[in-house]
């Protein structure tokens, strides 16, 4: 079963590197895909449940289909991309075994626990 989810994962990103293509995104753009929802994490400088929140603010996939799906109404491009970049990266995230996050700690998912066990 755990095969079949990360082949799921990876065409939900291949999707959207798809779409960032598709609007004809800077390079920079897929960059961002790659490292920019991890800027998140300076969230657990004010503890975990605070960490854990802002984590899962630029995690979760309902955030960022909502911006995408923002962006087509506005029409806003910006919006658009934002949307596209937060997906892939949490697909990414996903088939790596990184999961959102709970508020015991930066290393409990709704995956599994991550790192040393």
């Amino acid at each position: 079963m755990k095969n079949i989810i990360k082949l799921e994962e990876m065409a939900m990103l291949g999707l959207s590197l798809y779409a960032l293509s598709f609007l004809d995104a800077a390079w920079w753009w897929y960059l961002l895909l790659a490292l920019g929802p991890d800027i998140s994490m300076i969230g657990y400088a004010g503890g975990n449940k605070t960490g854990a929140t802002a984590y899962n603010l630029f995690h979760h996939k309902s955030v960022a289909v909502a911006l995408f799906v923002t962006g087509l109404l506005l029409p806003h491009t910006g919006l658009q991309l934002i949307g596209i970049v937060l997906f892939g990266h949490s697909s990414m995230d996903r088939i790596f075994g990184y999961g959102l996050k709970t508020a015991r700690g930066f290393t409990y998912t709704h995956l599994r626990m991550i790192g040393k066990k």
